[in-house]
Order: structure tokens, then C-alpha cells, then sequence
């Protein structure tokens, strides 16, 4: 197991630990709401860290290279997280979970057509491991109560958003392997940022977004996950990419609907049935296949 699977691993653990956070603190903020200051707090966070590490001058990145950069973001960040959180609100988390599982398959895709990169056969066979340990995690979560036209048109915001984010990242990884690190992260967040400022202010909802922040009561939950699941999952989730194959780097991403699992048992008192002990099994064996251990 290399430095792109740890930094891989690290990130869906980190991510599984701020969903436990955001669901502990009780807050109710819309999801837009919550995405936007998330990104907005931990931006200053990428700024000050490019600034200790690489200090002020800025590096050389061609135009065209840059607006790729700001694309990846805007596409995965923007656009993608907020076709998400409106593709949760619509379908629900259990469905959302198993949608997500499209991540892994749909990097894989766009690794093949962009990148040229290629998976062994048992490489392959742990990817479906992992997918189906997933896929048996979450389903077991899903419930009823709405009708097939919410159903079908959820679920098309579901996928279209999840590849989005499987396009950013995809677009992302080239830049990742030429230029600093921490000046294609901090530029990514700040195109997502910037891009979802557009968004509130196109749809005249800056109000609503200034009345929703006024009435929250725990912020420190929310500081806490968004430094836990923004920072530094960001971080090692596109240092995973970085010093890995993206297809690798994605399906070990995955793992975060595995860690949630005994998070959400020991932290939330959540029940933990059969079927979701089978699928961490699958996932845990699927992720030794496609690491290669």
C-alpha cells in the first residue's frame, strides 16, 4: 500500500468522522447553506497553508491550465455538490449512498477515455467487492414514502451530479502531478466558492442563506466537521489522486459509507444488522484486491 492509498484511506475515514459530527451537533442547516460555509470557512484554511508551506510567490501555471483548474472545481464543488444536495433532499441519504456508488465506476470511465490509465483484471474484480459491500451498507438504510416521477427525477440528479465530481477530479489529477499541490487545492475551493456565491445571488437567496446562518446554535460542530471534513479530507483526497491511479483513489474513497457504519453504531447508537456487517466484509476484501496487497 503506497502514499496514494494511505492519503485515500485517510480521506474517506476523515469524511465518515465529519458526517458523525454534523449529525451529532443536530443542526438543521439547509444542505446548500451548509455547503457554502463550509467552503467559506476553510478557504482562509488553504490560503495560510499555501502561504507556510510554498510562501507568497506565485507560481507559474499557464492560463489554459489554470482555467482547467477553476473548471475542476467549479464542475465537482459548484455545480456537483449542489446537484447533490439536491438530489439528498429529494431521494433521501439512503438512496443518495447507493447512487454515490456510481463515483468509483464512473472515474474509472473517465480515467479510461482521459487519463489512458488501466486496471488488471483482479484490480476489477475488487472494484465490484467494494461496490457491492457499499450497495449492501447502505440499501439496507433505504425506506419508502415517495412516488416514482420525485424517485426517477432524484435519481437523475443523483447520477448527473455524481459524475460531475468524478469529472472534476478527473480533469484535476494532470494538474495535480505538474504543479503545487496546495495551489491547485486552494484554487479548486476558491472556484467552488465563488461559483456557489454566483448561484445564491442568481437565485436572490443571499437573505435566506443570512437568516438560515443567524439561527444556528452550534457552531462549533459545524467548525469542527468542516475543518475535519473539508480540510482536511480535501486535502488528503486530492493527495490521494495525486500519488495514485485515480481509479484506485476513488473506490478506496468509497470506503467512507464503510467507516460511517461503526461511527454511526458507537457515536449515534445506530443499529447494526447483518446485511451491513456482509458488505464492510466485501468492501474490506475488495479494497485488498484493488490496492494490490
Amino acid at each position: 500500500m503506497g502514499l496514494g492509498e494511505l492519503f485515500s484511506l485517510g480521506c474517506a475515514l476523515a469524511w465518515a468522522i465529519a458526517v458523525i459530527l454534523f449529525k451529532k451537533s443536530g443542526e438543521h442547516l439547509p444542505p446548500f447553506a451548509l455547503n457554502l460555509v463550509k467552503n467559506a470557512m476553510v478557504l482562509p484554511l488553504f490560503a495560510l497553508t499555501v502561504l507556510i508551506v510554498d510562501g507568497p510567490a506565485v507560481p507559474s501555471i499557464p492560463a489554459a491550465h489554470v482555467g482547467l483548474i477553476l473548471l475542476s472545481g467549479f464542475l465537482g464543488i459548484a455545480a456537483g455538490d449542489t446537484l447533490y444536495f439536491r438530489a439528498l433532499n429529494s431521494i433521501g441519504a439512503s438512496r443518495m449512498a447507493v447512487a454515490q456508488a456510481l463515483y468509483s465506476p464512473s472515474v474509472i470511465l473517465l480515467s479510461f477515455l482521459y487519463l489512458g490509465e488501466r486496471l488488471g483484471a483482479g484490480q476489477f474484480a475488487g472494484v465490484g467487492l467494494v461496490l457491492g459491500g457499499i450497495v449492501l451498507v447502505t440499501w439496507s438504510r433505504a425506506g419508502s414514502g415517495i412516488d416514482g416521477r420525485a424517485l426517477r427525477a432524484g435519481v437523475a440528479w443523483a447520477v448527473f451530479s455524481v459524475f460531475l465530481m468524478a469529472l472534476g477530479v478527473v480533469i484535476a489529477k494532470p494538474m495535480l502531478e505538474q504543479y503545487t499541490f496546495l495551489w491547485v487545492v486552494s484554487l479548486r475551493v476558491a472556484a467552488g466558492l465563488g461559483g456557489m456565491l454566483l448561484i445564491a445571488v442568481a437565485r436572490g437567496e443571499l437573505g435566506v442563506l443570512w437568516r438560515a446562518y443567524r439561527g444556528v446554535a452550534h457552531w462549533p460542530a459545524i467548525v469542527a466537521g468542516a475543518f475535519v471534513g473539508t480540510y482536511l479530507s480535501m486535502m488528503m483526497w486530492l493527495a490521494g489522486y495525486k500519488y495514485t491511479q485515480a481509479s484506485i483513489a476513488a473506490v478506496l474513497n468509497e470506503l467512507a459509507a464503510v467507516f460511517i457504519l461503526p461511527l454511526a453504531a458507537v457515536f449515534l447508537n445506530e443499529p447494526v444488522r447483518p446485511r451491513q456487517v456482509l458488505g464492510v466484509a466485501l468492501a474490506l476484501g475488495g479494497v485488498v484486491m484493488v490496492v494490490g496487497l
